[in-house]
Order: C-alpha cells, then structure tokens, then sequence
C-alpha cells in the first residue's frame, strides 16, 4: 500500500497565534495542498471542488482519492436522439450521429490524461524498502501501484542492468520477479551497463532519470537531491527543486513528503 501524507502539515495550528504578515494555518494547508495537486497534473478547479468538500485541514491522501473519484463521475453516456445513436456527456442531446467506426472509448474523455508523468528512481526506492541493506523489488511495486491507483498511467521506472543478475552476498535482491514483471509491461527500462576486465561499468542512471523527467514535464520520485546534475544545468535545478517527491517507508508503507509550496498557486507549474 502506497500512502501519501503532506510531510509539514500534518498538525494543526492555532490560527489565533499567527502574527502580521503570516498566513493563518488553515490558508497555508490550503495552498500546499493545491500546489501539490497542481504539480501532479490535476486542474485548478478539480482541486478547488474537492478542497471546498474536504476543507484544508483533509490529508493529502483524502483528498487525492476524492480527486479519482471526481475524475470517475465525468463519464459521456449513449442516449438516443429520435432513431440516431449519439454521443453526449451529461448535456443537451447531440443530433450529429456517431461513426460506426468510431468507439465509445475513443470519444470519450480520460480525466486524468494530463496528470503529469511519473519517472521513479527504482534502486533509490527498492534500497530505501530494503533499510539500505537489500534491493527489495517490492518497494518500487508499491510506487508503482500508488500511483496507478490514483490515475497516472505514465509511468517510468529506471534500474541498473546488472540488478538483473542472481542475489549474492555483497548485493542482496529480493523479489526479483517484479523487476521483469514491470519490463514486460513497459514501465521498468534497464539502463546499460557491461563488464570489463572482470569489473562492472555502469552508466549514470540518474541522467536518465533526470532527463526524463524534465523532458516530458514530469515528477521524479526520489530521497536523492541530484547535487551534481542541479549544478550541471541551471534548467535541472530549478526542475528539480520543483518537481522533487520525497518519500519514506514505514514498514510496507510508503509516505511521500510533498515539499512547501514554493510559487503563488496562480502562477502555472
């Protein structure tokens, strides 16, 4: 089970305490948690709604699985006009007539289609699960299933190549199966790597990572900051400082930790 809390505000505040010039605690859990909604790809006005429901002080996790629940009510339907199959999405009946050769499921609107894509740091997941001792395959099935459940249907895991290779004493891997269970399903990609002379070489993986996710406007789950690549590319920096996901695993749970908001809510990500 994948689950997402807001990591600073997960207690109240005495609003009455707040001097000049600060936000009251209700209007800052507010807008954390919009930021953070925004930065995974759901629309200003889905998240206003659910707030409203919710209020400000909901966790993050609440108010995600009201925002999938949205998503899921917005469903066109297939109603006659007179003698003519059309198709409408909850409003007046449409007279234009549906090709025969084009499917229901091809009208139809997916909610989540602009929800950001997901580029996760597989061995800084499956180490984090495994308490820095085991790479435990199970981790990165849990990120995985998370953000399936919550709509996201871009997702990108990235490996060595070489943890492919049979569990031995000085690299422990458990549940290796899930690794070429995600490959066939293509969002596990193994990054290159080689023996030489007896003496692994292995690309940088977290170019890969990085890459990926700042070409495709995507979100990086990971614990690691990326110092180096921050200070390779002033672009890198600014992305990652913005689109970075932390997390942690309580036993076989995982909390993310979205960071403080760090832009007016009004301004696009």
């Amino acid at each position: 089970m994948f689950v997402l809390l807001s990591g600073l505000h997960n207690f109240r505040e005495d609003e009455s305490s707040t001097g000049p010039g600060i936000k009251p605690a209700s209007e800052r859990e507010y807008q954390t948690k919009m930021e953070f909604a925004l930065k995974l790809g759901y629309s200003g006005e889905q998240v206003e709604t659910v707030l409203n429901k919710l209020g400000a002080a909901a966790l993050i996790n609440d108010v995600l699985a009201e925002l999938v629940r949205l998503g899921n009510k917005v469903e066109p339907e297939i109603q006659p006009c007179g003698s003519t199959a059309t198709l409408i999405s909850r409003s007046p009946c449409v007279k234009e007539s549906v090709s025969p050769e084009v499917s229901v499921e091809d009208e139809s609107v997916d909610t989540f289609d602009n929800l950001r894509p997901i580029v996760i740091d597989g061995s800084n997941v499956a180490m984090s699960h495994g308490n820095k001792e085991v790479f435990s395959c199970r981790g990165i099935q849990l990120a995985v299933e998370w953000f399936r459940e919550k709509g996201h249907k871009d997702i990108t895991v990235f490996v060595p190549a070489w943890r492919k290779e049979q569990s031995r004493p000085d690299a422990l891997i458990t549940d290796q199966e899930i690794l070429r269970k995600l490959e066939k399903e293509k969002i596990l990609v193994f990054t290159p790597s080689r023996r030489v002379q007896g003496r692994r070489v292995v690309c940088y993986d977290d170019r890969f990572i990085v890459k990926l996710a700042y070409d495709s406007d995507g979100i990086i789950v990971s614990n690691d900051n990326y110092r180096d690549l921050q200070n390779e590319k002033p672009e890198w920096k600014k992305f990652i400082e913005e689109r970075l996901l932390m997390y942690s695993f309580v036993n076989d749970k995982a909390v993310c930790h979205p960071r403080p908001p760090v832009s007016n809510i009004s301004e696009p990500l």
